[in-house]
């Protein structure tokens, strides 16, 4: 078939959406170069808001509970133009605000509002886009009670798409039926972190008319947000986090939060129906084989917020059903793409193409290109056909007596034991050549060559105790002095003075923002990967089985996942050690823990940061696709 000209294929598309000039009055959908263009009027914009019923009844007050949608769409949208919806569902919108700079809504007089947080409504409506912020169930101006990822969670938002596929009500604020005719019913919802959530969940639902997701910094298992493996990081902390997005008196929800912490399991850590129903991979309410969206990934490596494991577990799920996708893996903390020094204008025309693409079908070569971007430094970014790095084969460093880290098993009868302490991982990193009751460490020697890690380390520990269980740690570390991207101090980035703009603006709602730049700083060492487990649940999340007092035992689990370069010449370390006080509230069980050193080992999935043809033959061998042979060290060279 011959290819149709740039702008032939426009005005073909402008025809096809658009309706007759007799039917609209004003401009319709223009698309050139693959992008929908800002042909209509922010400023004229309609700004309105109605009030979906949903499903639930989650303050148990006898009535279904709405939720408060507002909305901004091009004047022109109607039943003569119908308009996709971008989607902003948030708990924070009259409390901590979103975006780098806090925003939150601002009513007129008639309730509406006249400035929507972020830069989507600015940017988008101009090419023909409606945008929704809506308040989650229980939080803002929605009716009912938080639900910390459950049932009220997701099926208020599921509702909103419902409503705009003509199967559940809505009312206009006199009460009278507010029917969504002005759209096409092709929805996608976005937001970071809790807003992310979601739309991981409603996602999981498989409701009909979601055509994708921009997920950032998201939960995919509140789960994984509260425990790792049966250890728990805080106590209560859905009722809690309940408490703080719901502004309205406390009274009328504190039942709900009653029950939330007399079901959440914090006696024992384990995975329970509470959990389940806030699991979106493999819930009671959806799951990951429901999604029938697309789906853009958006998380950092160093969140140590929504830890990364969040979107590892969700993205692999995704993958292995091959739900269309794209990803961007970051290195700062809990920061929006939006906030990636250098890469603003990136992301903006990124989600842009993106949207067009799902939403207006417009074939603009996006699911073509390299499906992952990734950070491979500070503000240093690479493209990649996927995550982790599709060449990244695994090698497992073995511990060894004397705190040698190697490739080769330490002697038969080699041990090596800590107590079962909250130590701070500073304290667990600190001093690694000199003993510490509450932790073991082993080093390599320098490293010869760069070798990137891209993927999600696994330790492997044989241990035995002198109690029914214990919390273990596992630190791998990178010791070097070297300038870092420095993710603790103020989420990884300082916010400067200076702004740009994305999308148009009016008195109430400007579209500029605050540029931003990445934080460094120099160190002798950081804390690349971590992972935790209680010794119990190593067999199983829901079922605690203490380990024979006196007896070895086989520990094995995932590490949060990361993508990290160790330099030519720094040294790789393991750390071992029982509970990690910076990220749990657990005081340690005081047991005595013994690691057999000949059956324990952390794999790593390494990919050599130096390009194979630079490699001589005799420093690297590769033994089909996941195992690499490093060069054993000789006297004088101690690597490995």
């Amino acid at each position: 078939m011959p290819q149709l000209r740039p702008a032939l294929i426009a005005v073909a598309l402008t025809l096809a959406i658009a309706t007759p000039a007799q039917a609209t009055a004003g401009p319709a959908i223009t698309i050139e170069n693959g992008r929908t263009q800002p042909v209509f009027s922010y400023a004229d914009a309609i700004r309105e808001h109605v009030y979906v019923e949903s499903t639930v009844d989650s303050d148990l007050d006898g009535k279904l509970d709405k939720v408060r949608v507002d909305i901004i769409r091009p004047k022109e949208s109607g039943p003569g133009l119908k308009v996709p919806v971008i989607i902003d569902e948030s708990p924070y919108y009259d409390n901590s605000g979103r975006g780098n700079e806090g925003e939150r809504k601002v009513y007129d007089a008639a309730g509406n509002v006249v400035k929507f947080p972020l830069f989507y409504d600015n940017y988008f409506v101009p090419r023909g886009y409606a945008v929704l912020n809506v308040d989650m169930l229980g939080t803002t101006r929605s009716e009912g009670c938080p639900d910390i990822g459950g049932k009220a969670d997701v099926l208020g938002g599921k509702a909103v798409i419902d409503w705009l596929n003509g199967r559940a009500k809505a009312f206009k604020p006199d009460g009278t039926p507010a029917v969504a005719d002005w759209t096409t019913g092709n929805a996608a919802m976005i937001g970071k972190s809790y807003d992310g959530t979601l739309a991981n969940a409603v996602a999981a639902t498989g409701v009909d008319g979601l055509k994708t997701i921009v997920p950032i910094s998201a939960i995919s298992s509140w789960y994984k947000y509260q425990r790792s493996n049966g250890v728990i990081y805080n106590y209560d902390y859905a009722s809690w986090l309940a408490n703080y997005v719901d502004t309205d008196p406390e009274p009328k929800c504190q039942a709900v939060r009653d029950k939330m912490d007399a079901e959440d399991g914090d006696d024992t850590g384990n995975y329970n129906p509470f959990w389940a129903e806030r699991d979106y991979i493999q819930g009671l309410l959806g799951d990951v084989s429901k999604v029938k969206a697309s789906v853009f990934v958006i998380h950092t490596v160093n969140d140590l917020n929504v830890k990364p494991d969040n979107f590892s577990v969700w993205w692999k799920a995704l993958a292995d059903r091959n739900v269309p996708r794209k990803i961007w893996v970051g290195q700062t903390q809990h920061v929006d793409p939006f906030d990636f020094e250098g890469r603003r204008g990136v992301w903006v025309d990124t989600l842009h193409r993106w949207f067009d693409h799902w939403l207006h079908g417009v074939r603009n070569g996006i699911m073509n290109e390299p499906r992952a971007d990734v950070e491979i430094g500070p503000a240093k970014w690479i493209t990649q056909r996927d995550w982790p790095a599709p060449y990244a084969v695994k090698a497992s460093l073995r511990p060894g007596p004397g705190g040698s880290l190697g490739l080769k098993p330490a002697a038969r009868g080699s041990t090596a034991s800590f107590t079962d302490v909250a130590l701070s991982e500073e304290a667990m990193v600190a001093d690694v050549g000199t003993p510490n009751p509450g932790r073991v460490a082993f080093t390599t020697g320098a490293l010869p060559l760069d070798l990137r890690l891209s993927g999600t380390p696994t330790a492997d520990l044989r241990v035995k105790l002198d109690k029914p269980t214990s919390n273990l740690t596992a630190l791998l570390v990178d010791f070097g002095e070297d300038t870092r991207v420095d993710w603790r101090r103020t989420q990884g980035i300082t916010t400067l003075t200076e702004e740009d703009c994305h999308g148009e603006s009016t008195a109430a709602d400007d579209a500029c923002y605050k540029k931003v730049v990445t934080n460094v700083a120099t160190r002798p060492l950081e804390i690349v990967a971590r992972g935790w487990i209680d010794v119990q649940n190593r067999n199983s999340l829901s079922q605690a089985t203490p380990l024979p007092v006196g007896t070895y035992g086989t520990v094995k689990w995932l590490t949060l996942p990361q993508d990290y370069t160790f330099k030519k010449g720094h040294r790789i370390g393991l750390v071992i050690a029982g509970t990690d006080a910076t990220y749990s509230d657990e005081t340690g069980t005081g047991a005595n823990v013994t690691v057999d050193l000949t059956r324990s080992s952390v794999v790593v999935p390494f990919v050599l940061g130096t390009p194979l043809a630079d490699v001589p033959q005799d420093r690297a061998r590769f033994h089909g696709p996941d195992r690499i042979e490093l060069p054993q060290p000789e006297p004088e060279f101690q690597f490995f």
